[in-house]
């Protein structure tokens, strides 16, 4: 049996004081921990330092993907484990992890469970569990892709295997702020969509959003998740709808 290969846990921040203590206890047992840092203002970096991380900074924000491959740079050891500051492992994953440590094949890519909290209720449907997620591979046979937003990983037709336990996500604690992102999401992904050549006829802005509104509640059975299941519905058609009004309108400004 081969030995259990050493584990790096990687992750991007920025202002996030708030949540690191419970996300950086959670991942305590891991060989390193490794935060890049883009500019914090709260005590972020003596924080995650304290708590006994590696903590660099890169303020030359091109995006999120790039931003994990520049974090993943300073990671030393055999695998990564990619996570963000408002998630958390659990005691099941951490074991699930561990197992796959010990008898690791850097031709598999392990795919994590997330477990999506919103407006106080972690969700059980709506697409939002079990919420896959390629985030424990070997460090140097994998690298994030270069998306601004809604980046992946690389997998180059890797065999994926799903670990048992959860990733607990605290997706949206505040509305307002949950809101905020959505829309900083909504407009990055218009710019590179618009970038790459992409454009978006009038009435595709709402086949696009009623579409992504009966994905949540009916096909995923958002219906089953009570109130937060409706709103998140909603909250879907919304956001789609900026994505492609906005990827719209920036074709609209370019033939003026």
């Amino acid at each position: 049996m081969n030995s259990r290969k050493s584990l790096s846990v990687v992750m991007i921040a920025k202002d996030e004081a708030d949540l690191l203590p419970e996300c950086l206890q959670s991942v305590a047992w891991a060989d390193e921990i490794i935060m890049l840092d883009s500019g914090s203002q709260d005590g972020s970096v003596a924080l995650a330092e304290s708590l006994g991380a590696k903590v660099f900074t890169h303020t030359d924000w091109q995006g999120f993907g790039k931003q994990r491959q520049k974090a993943q740079s300073y990671a030393t050891k055999d695998y990564v484990l990619m996570i963000d500051a408002d998630e958390r492992v659990t005691p099941e994953l951490r074991q699930s992890i561990e197992q796959a440590l010990a008898a690791a094949d850097d031709s598999v890519v392990y795919s994590l469970g997330r477990r999506n909290l919103f407006l106080g209720r972690f969700m059980r449907h709506s697409g939002w569990y079990p919420d896959r997620v390629n985030r424990l591979y070997a460090n140097q046979r994998y690298r994030y892709n270069d998306d601004l937003v809604h980046e992946s990983l690389n997998t180059n037709g890797a065999k994926v295997m799903p670990l048992k336990g959860d990733l607990l996500h605290l997706t949206c604690r505040d509305f307002f702020a949950f809101q905020r992102k959505q829309l900083h999401y909504a407009e990055q992904w218009a710019i590179q969509r618009h970038q790459a050549g992409k454009r978006c006829g009038f009435l595709s802005i709402f086949t696009h959003t009623m579409g992504a509104f009966c994905k949540t509640w009916l096909l995923r059975a958002g219906f089953l998740d009570g109130k937060q299941g409706l709103l998140l519905a909603v909250v879907n058609a919304q956001y789609t709808f900026n994505k492609y009004a906005a990827l719209w309108a920036l074709d609209r400004n370019t033939t003026l």
